[in-house]
């Protein structure tokens, strides 16, 4: 591709795609700890190019920046372009941020086929800055689908019990057929309209019987990402059986994609439609609130205790981004982002116990605060982010997303607040039973407190949640302008 632009851009897209093809075609399988490093290497690059575009992102305007269009084909009049906004912008970091923790996580595993197994992520990588930079709604899908294949060989091959075909089947499928609704409406608007391209489509107003449509065709591919309640049985399956690396992206980035799909699509293009399915949205979301976190309590395996965790989570998410205002919205890109961070952190506890112990089972874990102290203080921490705990990313998320939803009905807020007390309650069980109480000595006789690689992950991902939680505005200044801009247009 375009390699030698000056774009930073194109820099940040064009770096994993490079890291790919010296490794296919000029890196022997052979040379593990060289493939490790290398992959290493080509993720923190393109995480410090990314890091460029926010150092030269102006956030005193609301349009897309670092545009950058390529005719395809005039006849079909089909156009590859990419740019940033204020929305895109943080999810774009986040991908790359993750991607790199993720290569850290993995140094250690796999054991087998590991030229293959950071392919995958270095495709996965370039698979999400796509989704996150093209502003063609044809182009978008395209990449929207091409996660599935990485996703499904990771789970598939490097999972970690004999379920894992089977998971990997069912988060294919589940994700592959709801995407399917939204190709329809996708070469439905082509046909009528004669173009795919988002900046052009944002100002064609669609009749009110056809918003309707078109936004439930593509309600059923972003519902199933994040996943929305019914839509969620693939989630905790994937990430039990998951590697420790894949159920990070997993619950880091790719959860996301439904969110950001609503917030760039939804809104923008069916604006009355959004208006009219309010009140289902609101209903889904609190069931997926309640249910999850209800859920949560009475699971055994840690992995589907946090999954189950991340859709009460992702339930706040669409009720700020339908709660059609802008504290609401910013609210939910701010616990997006939050929730990124926080549950990549808790599944990566999680993994650092199933790598010791071989077993993810509850009632094995008990008084880890004897044999395992830093384990325990960081695992606490990222406990109490998770309850949104005041000065940590997820509050602010969570308080934006409260005072957009007073604005609309204090009946919604005293259904939210139900949901953030049994997430306190889940969490804090979860802490108690893992980190005090007696230590298990019928069950291990061996214990190891974290490696110092293990403790530069964790820190990391500290420091980040910290700043996000007590330096919102930085964020918040470039999500402004995109926001006031999407209100400004549509609604």
């Amino acid at each position: 591709m375009f390699i030698f632009s000056f774009n930073p851009l194109l820099l940040t897209l064009n770096l994993p795609l490079l890291g790919i093809f010296i490794l296919i075609f000029f890196i022997s399988d052979s040379e593990k700890n060289f493939i490790k490093i290398f992959s290493f290497i080509v993720t923190a690059l393109t995480f410090l190019s990314s890091l460029l575009l926010w150092i030269n992102f102006t956030d005193l305007t609301f349009q897309f920046q670092f545009l950058q269009t390529y005719r395809l084909s005039s006849f079909f009049n089909i156009n590859y372009a990419i740019g940033l906004d204020g929305i895109s912008l943080f999810f774009l970091l986040l991908s790359t941020f993750l991607i790199n923790l993720c290569i850290l996580i993995s140094w250690e595993n796999p054991k087998f086929f590991i030229k293959e197994y950071f392919l995958c992520f270095l495709f996965l990588e370039f698979c999400l800055i796509q989704i996150f930079c093209v502003i063609d709604i044809l182009f978008f899908y395209i990449f929207f689908e091409s996660v599935l294949i990485p996703m499904f060989l990771i789970i598939g091959i490097w999972g970690s019990r004999e379920r894992k075909i089977k998971a990997a089947f069912q988060f294919f499928l589940y994700t592959l057929i709801g995407s399917l609704f939204m190709l329809v409406a996708i070469i439905f608007i082509y046909s009528i309209k004669g173009t795919t391209d988002l900046l052009s489509l944002w100002f064609t107003n669609f009749s009110f019987n056809l918003q309707l449509i078109l936004w439930i065709l593509f309600f059923f591919g972003f519902a199933v990402k994040i996943p929305m309640i019914p839509f969620h049985i693939w989630l905790p399956e994937a990430h039990a059986e998951a590697p420790t690396a894949g159920s990070v992206i997993l619950a880091g980035v790719l959860l996301k994609l439904g969110g950001y799909g609503f917030l760039r699509f939804s809104l923008p293009l069916f604006p009355s439609a959004c208006l009219y399915f309010n009140p289902l949205i609101f209903l889904l979301s609190l069931i997926a609130i309640i249910y999850g976190s209800l859920t949560t309590l009475r699971q055994i395996d840690l992995k589907k205790i946090i999954a189950y965790s991340s859709i009460a989570h992702m339930g706040f998410v669409t009720l700020g981004i339908f709660s059609l205002n802008i504290n609401g919205i910013e609210g939910s890109i701010i616990l997006m982002l939050s929730h990124g961070l926080i549950s990549s952190a808790m599944f990566f506890c999680i993994g650092i116990l199933y790598d010791r112990y071989n077993t993810r089972i509850l009632k094995y874990f008990s008084g880890l605060n004897h044999v395992m102290p830093l384990f325990v203080i960081f695992f606490m921490f990222f406990s109490f982010s998770n309850i949104s705990f005041p000065g940590t990313s997820n509050f602010i998320g969570e308080l934006l997303i409260l005072i957009g939803l007073s604005k609309i009905s204090f009946i919604l807020v005293s259904f939210a607040l139900i949901g953030v007390i049994l997430s306190a309650s889940y969490t804090i069980w979860l802490l108690n039973r893992i980190s005090f109480g007696l230590l298990n000595i019928y069950y291990f006789n061996q214990f190891q407190d974290i490696s110092r690689r293990e403790f530069y992950i964790m820190f990391i991902l500290s420091f980040v949640i910290l700043w996000l939680g007590i330096f919102p505005n930085s964020f918040l200044y470039e999500i402004n302008f995109s926001i006031l801009n999407l209100f400004k247009l549509f609604f």
